[in-house]
């Protein structure tokens, strides 16, 4: 069974920084590629970064040079370090293990999700 889980979330002031983590297992983590999906509140969901099995990362604009995802593969990990956080980053953060199909990646499994709230 895939397992996904999320820590790290929390309250934060403007400017300060987390780093949230994902335990994953139940699946051959070092073959897959790992995402970072945000849901700001009454929002839709917004896809953040994507590690891919040799490790080369994408994000998207908005975080770009605040966000690093990075990953441990002898731990089945993936990590999101988040600096510089301003409100508008406050969101449930989620992990997911990504399938590879013609669309490109697409997370096939998703973990529950931990909270980041951003506020002075």
């Amino acid at each position: 069974e895939v397992q996904l889980v999320e820590s790290g979330g929390g309250l934060v002031k403007p400017g300060g920084s987390l780093r949230l983590s994902c335990a994953a297992s139940g699946f051959t983590f070092s073959t897959s590629a790992m995402s970072w999906v945000r849901q700001a509140p009454g929002k839709g969901l917004e896809w953040v970064s994507v590690i891919n099995s040799g490790g080369a990362t994408t994000y998207v604009d908005s975080v770009k040079g605040r966000f690093t995802i990075s990953r441990d593969n002898a731990k089945n990990m993936v990590y999101l370090q988040i600096n510089g956080l301003k409100p508008e980053d406050t969101a449930v953060y989620y992990c997911t293990k990504n399938a590879y199909n013609s669309f490109g990646y697409v997370p096939d499994y998703w973990g529950k999700g931990t909270l980041v709230t951003v506020q002075s």
